[in-house]
């Protein structure tokens, strides 16, 4: 049996996975490149809130974290779609209880590395930069604060280094290594709608809110504070893009056609616009995820773009996978590896893909009539025949279905709307014999 456990990288997944190989005995060795963010040191970087779902939840109940994770995020019932004019329309997730959860990146980290410090077979270095890794002999070598040298060796390394892990990156240079890595033509920048004068939310806070500009969109997740964060994402180049937004004068022009409601909701929006970078959308996909005793984990595996709000979800989902793979294969790793892989790479390919599909979904399709006339009577089969009817999004975010389930689920879905409406039965959808004889015949 393996024994001592090494982890590149001590973001999301690397500090919940450390928990788990705790939790059953292994000497724990989690390296960090950045400072500790518990000392205060935490300045954002990538700051996008994330969208805590069952997937994530059901990770964290087992550790005991979820009551406290929970009290430190707001619940999305559904998101409000902003048209240019400033109309809403507002569109559930799912059920009237079903909620997503916006939480702050640090906040969650930091919660997650205050209880790793609770497992005496935890040890953490911080301002420890992989620099190496030998994959044939189970050797790392890494960088320290002071610029000096650290080997290290171990039973097992895991990858938790993120998109542009260290570990990968040798892994890729082996012979027979599938990789590949596609930039999307659209970056994004963070901006902030600000509390009112008496810290209170500026618009509905139990949402997720969404400005659809067809090429292109914004969208704002509240924060405990009474703040949002927005994030833009808009294209490099183009007749509208971020190539055009160099002076104050093309930004706020920009903004009052596109984004007029938002403007005075914005008092710092020339500072932030200017001042925050453009960030990067990217997809990776590789594969083995497995070498000798080292494997990839998270967004060093699969690095998907972040319209599914399944990112830190699915990362989360490879630590409860990888643990059951420990339990049932008793400590022999090279099968709990291989398992591990195969189990998750078809996963992880499908909710890549499920999420590009629904960047066209968010920016392109939320606010046209045929869209919310699909959604409206999709709502309709979910109330009248739960169970027998899912859509695409309750198995991605509601349920800890398969991935690659709910994307093959999906596409059969939109055929059945289509003949709905296509033979004209969206009047029969009430009609209980006959609506169940064709779920079944559909969906059986």
């Amino acid at each position: 049996m393996a024994e001592k456990m090494i982890l590149v990288g001590g973001g999301l997944a690397g500090s919940l996975m450390s928990i788990y190989l705790a939790k059953r005995g292994y000497e724990v060795h989690l390296y960090e490149r950045r400072d500790d963010m518990r000392q205060g040191n935490y300045v954002g970087g990538r700051s996008i809130n994330l969208a805590l779902s069952t997937r994530g939840i059901t990770a964290l109940e087992k550790v005991g974290l979820v009551e406290d994770i929970l009290k430190i995020s707001i619940p999305m019932f559904g998101r409000i779609m902003h048209s240019p004019e400033g109309a809403l329309q507002y569109q559930a997730y799912g059920r009237d209880d079903q909620a997503i959860y916006s939480v702050s990146r640090g906040e969650l980290n930091i919660r997650l590395l205050q209880l790793a410090d609770a497992y005496p077979n935890i040890h953490m270095y911080f301002n420890h930069r992989c620099t190496h890794m030998d994959l044939d002999n189970n050797k790392a070598t890494f960088q320290n604060e002071n610029g000096e040298e650290v080997i290290v060796e171990g039973d097992v390394f895991l990858a938790t280094d993120g998109a542009f892990s260290a570990l990968r990156d040798a892994m890729i240079r082996n012979p027979r290594h599938d990789f590949s890595q596609n930039y999307e033509s659209h970056g994004y920048k963070e901006l902030e709608i600000v509390p009112s004068a008496t810290g209170d939310f500026r618009m509905e806070e139990k949402a997720l809110h969404i400005w659809p500009r067809s090429s292109f969109m914004m969208i704002a997740l509240p924060n405990p504070g009474g703040n949002f964060t927005c994030t833009l994402f808009l294209p490099y180049e183009g007749e509208v893009s971020f190539e055009h937004l160099n002076t104050e004068k093309e930004i706020m022009q920009f903004f009052e056609t596109y984004f007029k409601d938002a403007i005075p909701l914005m008092p710092n929006l020339l500072e932030d616009f200017k001042t925050n970078p453009v960030s990067h959308l990217t997809t990776m996909r590789t594969f083995p995820w497995v070498k000798n005793k080292s494997v990839l984990m998270g967004d060093a595996a699969h690095a998907i773009v972040p319209f599914y709000g399944q990112g830190m979800n699915c990362s989360f989902e490879d630590c409860v996978v990888l643990d059951k793979c420990i339990e049932e294969f008793s400590g022999d790793w090279d099968v709990i590896l291989d398992a591990y892989q195969k189990s998750r790479k078809p996963n992880a390919d499908a909710i890549a893909d499920l999420a590009l599909q629904n960047f066209i979904e968010m920016r392109d399709l939320v606010g046209l009539p045929e869209f919310l006339n699909k959604k409206r009577i999709e709502k309709m089969l979910v109330d009248q025949y739960p169970g027998l009817y899912r859509t695409q999004y309750e198995r991605v975010t509601f349920s800890n279905d398969g991935y690659r389930d709910a994307l093959l689920a999906g596409d059969k879905n939109d055929r059945f709307l289509n003949y709905i409406i296509s033979e004209g039965l969206e009047s029969r959808i009430e009609e209980k014999e006959f609506m169940q004889e064709k779920l079944q015949e559909w969906f059986a």
